[in-house]
C-alpha cells in the first residue's frame, strides 16, 4: 500500500428510499471522484437509482454490470466461473482509479456485509488499499417497520435464511428458531412457502416487497400468487409467531432445569386437575447415517410423534413436517434431555427420543431408562418405553469391511467419562486374553488423546503386533473412509471421535482383495 493510493469506500446506501441514506455515506458520495455501482443483466442498476440525487456531476462512473444472473450461461467455467471471470474485471477497473490516487465509493444496496457483492471485492483490496465501510439499513429492519411487527422480543432468537437453501434444511432451522428472515425468493419462494408450511410456521409469516420504495407492498404468506414474486422481496416470521415455549424447544446447552423455568403454562388438563395418560416413549435408533439405513420401522414411527428429543446432530437428521417439535441438546446432557422426554410423555405427548446407530449401544435407551428408575422422579417410571432398533456403527463399519465380526466378538466405549480408566484397563486385558474380536466405540476425542495409546499398549501385551485393525470413519456418509492396518501399525495419532475399531482375533484375517473376516470356527 502506498500513500499516492486512493481508498476504497464501500456504502451502504439501504434498502430503496434514499431519505435512509445515512449521512455519513452522503458525505462520501457526495465528495466521490469515482462512483462504482453492481447493474443485473439488462436492468437498470437499483444501488444508482437510489442515491442517484447525491452523485457528483463531475464524478467518474463504473457500471458494474453482471455477465448472468440466472446460473446459466455459456462460460467454460459455468457459473461459478463466469462471476470469477466478472470480479476479476471489476477488481482491474478499480484497481487502476485507487493506483492513480482517486478514491472510488462502491454503492451498495442495504448493507454492503449482508449478503452483498460488494464484499466480494472487500475481500480482493483490503490487502492492496485502505479499505472503509460504511453501514447501511438493511432490507430485512426495512421489511419489519413496514409490516410493522416486532421481529424478536427479551431472549428471542433471530435466524436470517437464504431461500436457496434446500427444502428440508429450510423447514428444520425454521422450526428451530423464534424469528424469523428469509431472503433470495424470487423462483425459490414454493419451496419456502413449503418449509414454513412443514415446520408450522406458515400461519404468521409476512411477505414484504420492496420495502421503503414507492412500490412496496405486504401480505400474509399464504395469500402470494408464487409467480408474482420478484428478487426484492423478503419473508418475515415474527418471533411472536412461534409456539408458545411450554412445547418446549430445549436448545443446546440448556438443561432440564433451564427449560422448565421457562416452560410457561401447563397443559389444560393439568390445569384443571385431570391427570392426562402417559404416552409410550420411543426410543430410536437412526442408524450410522444413509436414509437408506434408516428402518422401516423407526421410519414409520417418526412419522406418529409429535416431539423429537436428542442430540442436535441427530434431531437435524428427522424430517421436518407439520406439528412436529424439536428439541436438541448438547452432546453431554444424556440424562437431562431423557428426563425432558419422560416429562412430556407423561402429559399424554407422543415423543421419540433419537440416537445416532443403535440406540441401545452406547445411546440413549440406557439414559432413558437411567433416568425412569430415578427415586428422585418416580412418575418416571409409569412411563412406558419401547425401544426401537437401528444399524448400530459397529454393523456399519464390519459389512464395509467384510465380517470381521462374523464369530464371538466384544464391544467396548474407551471413554473413561462414565466409568474409571481402571474398569477400562480390566476389560481390555480380559477381552485381550480370551481372544475375542474388539469393536471399540469412542477411542479419542480432542481433550482425549491417551486412551487410545494405552489401549495399544495393552493389547500389544496380549496380541501380536500383526493382529488385523479396521478403521472406519464415518461410514456410510460422504466422507466415509475405512483403513485396513495391523496392531503394531496403528497410527493413534490419526484416530478421533468419528473413529470405530474392530481389532482382530488371533484368527481374524485378510484376503488379497483387502476384504477383512473372522472364522466361525475355533481350533
Amino acid at each position: 500500500m502506498t500513500s499516492a493510493a486512493g481508498r476504497f469506500l464501500v456504502v451502504g446506501i439501504g434498502p430503496g428510499d434514499p431519505e435512509l441514506i445515512t449521512r455519513k455515506a452522503e458525505r462520501l458520495i457526495g465528495a466521490a471522484p469515482v462512483v462504482a455501482f453492481h447493474a443485473g443483466v439488462r436492468k437498470e442498476s437499483h444501488a444508482r437509482r437510489i442515491a442517484a440525487g447525491l452523485i457528483p456531476a463531475d464524478a467518474v462512473e463504473e457500471e458494474l454490470r453482471y455477465p448472468v444472473t440466472t446460473g446459466t450461461t455459456e462460460h467454460p467455467g459455468g457459473y461459478v466461473g463466469a462471476l470469477a471471470a466478472f470480479y476479476d474485471e471489476c477488481e482491474a477497473r478499480l484497481a487502476a482509479h485507487l493506483d492513480a490516487g482517486r478514491d472510488v465509493v462502491l454503492l451498495a444496496e442495504g448493507d454492503p456485509l449482508f449478503y452483498g457483492s460488494s464484499m466480494y471485492l472487500v475481500d480482493r483490496f483490503r490487502d492492496r488499499f485502505e479499505v472503509e465501510v460504511v453501514p447501511g439499513v438493511p432490507a430485512f429492519a426495512a421489511a419489519t417497520a413496514t409490516v410493522p411487527a416486532p421481529l424478536v422480543r427479551q431472549t428471542d432468537v433471530l435466524t436470517v435464511l437464504p431461500g436457496t437453501l434446500p427444502e428440508p434444511e429450510l423447514a428444520r432451522r425454521l422450526a428451530d428458531t423464534d424469528g424469523a428472515v428469509i431472503m433470495k425468493l424470487g423462483r425459490t419462494f414454493p419451496a419456502v412457502r413449503s418449509a414454513l408450511e412443514q415446520a408450522g410456521r406458515l400461519e404468521g409469516a409476512l411477505y414484504v416487497e420492496r420495502a421503503s420504495q414507492p412500490e412496496e407492498r405486504w401480505l400474509p404468506v399464504a395469500e402470494v400468487d408464487a409467480d408474482s414474486v420478484p428478487y426484492f422481496s423478503l419473508i418475515v416470521v415474527p418471533g411472536d409467531s412461534a409456539r408458545p415455549a411450554s412445547a418446549g424447544r430445549m436448545r443446546a446447552g440448556r438443561t432440564r432445569t433451564d427449560w422448565a423455568e421457562t416452560a410457561g403454562s401447563e397443559p389444560e388438563s393439568l390445569r384443571f386437575g385431570t391427570k392426562p395418560q402417559p404416552s409410550e416413549l420411543l426410543v430410536i435408533g437412526l442408524g450410522p447415517g444413509p436414509d437408506g439405513w434408516l428402518t422401516p420401522e423407526a421410519s414409520a414411527a417418526l412419522t406418529e410423534v409429535e416431539h423429537v428429543v436428542g442430540y442436535a446432530p441427530y434431531v437435524n437428521r428427522v424430517p421436518q413436517r407439520p406439528g412436529l417439535q424439536r428439541h436438541a441438546s448438547g452432546n453431554t446432557v444424556e440424562v437431562d434431555r431423557a428426563r425432558l422426554a419422560l416429562d412430556l410423555a407423561l402429559r399424554g405427548e407422543r415423543v421419540a427420543v433419537v440416537s445416532g446407530g443403535d440406540a441401545g449401544v452406547f445411546g440413549m435407551a440406557a439414559a432413558v431408562f437411567e433416568a425412569a428408575a430415578d427415586p428422585e422422579y418416580p412418575q418416571h417410571a409409569s412411563v412406558p418405553v419401547r425401544v426401537l432398533p437401528g444399524v448400530s456403527a459397529i454393523q456399519a463399519v464390519a459389512a464395509r469391511a467384510g465380517a470381521p465380526i462374523g464369530a464371538d466378538f466384544a464391544v467396548l466405549s474407551l471413554s473413561d467419562r462414565l466409568k474409571p480408566w481402571p474398569v477400562v484397563e480390566r476389560r481390555l486385558r480380559a477381552i485381550a486374553e480370551a481372544d475375542l474380536v474388539l469393536g471399540v466405540y469412542n477411542p479419542a476425542s480432542r481433550s482425549r488423546r491417551d486412551q487410545v495409546v494405552e489401549m495399544q499398549k495393552i493389547l500389544l501385551e496380549h496380541r501380536s503386533p500383526d493382529t488385523v485393525v479396521v478403521v472406519g470413519r464415518d461410514v456410510g456418509r460422504a466422507e466415509e473412509s475405512l483403513a485396513v492396518t495391523t496392531l503394531g501399525g496403528l497410527d493413534t495419532d490419526g484416530v478421533d471421535m468419528k473413529c470405530l475399531l474392530i481389532i482382530g482375533a488371533s484368527s481374524t484375517r485378510v484376503e488379497p482383495d483387502g476384504t477383512v473376516w473372522t472364522p466361525r470356527w475355533v481350533d
